[in-house]
């Protein structure tokens, strides 16, 4: 009698702590398990394993791919709450207003997760990433120039994805990301340029734009070092002017 005391029921006999605690780790699991392949895909991108990520690629390229699994963690989320709500004998408005605390703490767990994930998981997880491909620690230096991009990724899941690319270019010293979508990428002017990176395959499906750019002394010499031709393309001035070649 003194531990039936102790428990908190509710109107029909049901315990009511362990039941909302329920409600909350089946919406963490519900919230989580539509992302397990992104989550993969960061794991295996810390690992170095380029054959899993690969498989991964071309789901990332779907800009709709992340608004699908926040609808898949609702549709478990729903699924689990009208399983509950069966057993129980509770499948009617009447039921859904008697146990609106479950399903409160199940559905708000299923959002606060998938806010967790795209607000802090996903974007300490592509810094963890994207730091310096070689692990060198990155000097400024009269052939490092830099780029800051605002690339249009419909959340920040996609950021792993822009990061790894850019990676892959020789010559990209460092990447920074910064929420919801630009990065600061640091690169080496003699090995790459910025027509290289923004010609990237990604880059097509989600388009680059420049906010600012830092040109080496080595780049903006290079520039300057290049013949000028003026005139109509054969050393004259102006076409028409005295010693053109133009024929006149």
């Amino acid at each position: 009698m003194k531990n039936k005391k102790n428990v908190k029921t509710d109107c029909c006999g049901d315990s009511v702590k362990p039941k909302e605690s329920k409600g909350f780790w089946s919406g963490l699991l519900y919230g989580l398990l539509p992302h397990t392949g992104c989550i993969a895909f960061i794991i295996f991108t810390i690992l170095g394993v380029t054959t899993a990520t690969a498989f991964f690629k071309p789901l990332l390229l779907n800009r709709y791919f992340f608004y699908i699994l926040i609808a898949l963690s609702f549709v478990f989320a729903t699924i689990s709450a009208v399983i509950y709500l069966k057993k129980r004998g509770f499948l009617s408005l009447d039921g859904i207003r008697m146990k609106w605390k479950y399903l409160s703490v199940l559905y708000g767990a299923a959002i606060g997760i998938n806010l967790l994930l795209f607000m802090v998981i996903f974007p300490i997880a592509t810094n963890m990433t994207s730091a310096s491909p070689t692990g060198a620690v990155i000097g400024i230096d009269d052939d490092t120039s830099s780029l800051k991009l605002k690339v249009d990724i419909p959340c920040p899941g996609h950021a792993p994805l822009i990061s790894e690319e850019l990676k892959t270019i020789d010559g990209v010293l460092g990447i920074q990301f910064s929420f919801p979508n630009v990065f600061y990428v640091t690169y080496d002017s003699t090995k790459t340029s910025k027509q290289e990176m923004l010609s990237l395959e990604v880059f097509d499906s989600y388009k680059p734009t420049v906010l600012d750019e830092t040109v080496s002394e080595e780049e903006i010499q290079q520039v300057s070092n290049q013949p000028v031709r003026t005139g109509c393309g054969c050393g004259g001035s102006t076409c028409g002017g005295t010693g053109s070649c133009c024929g006149v």
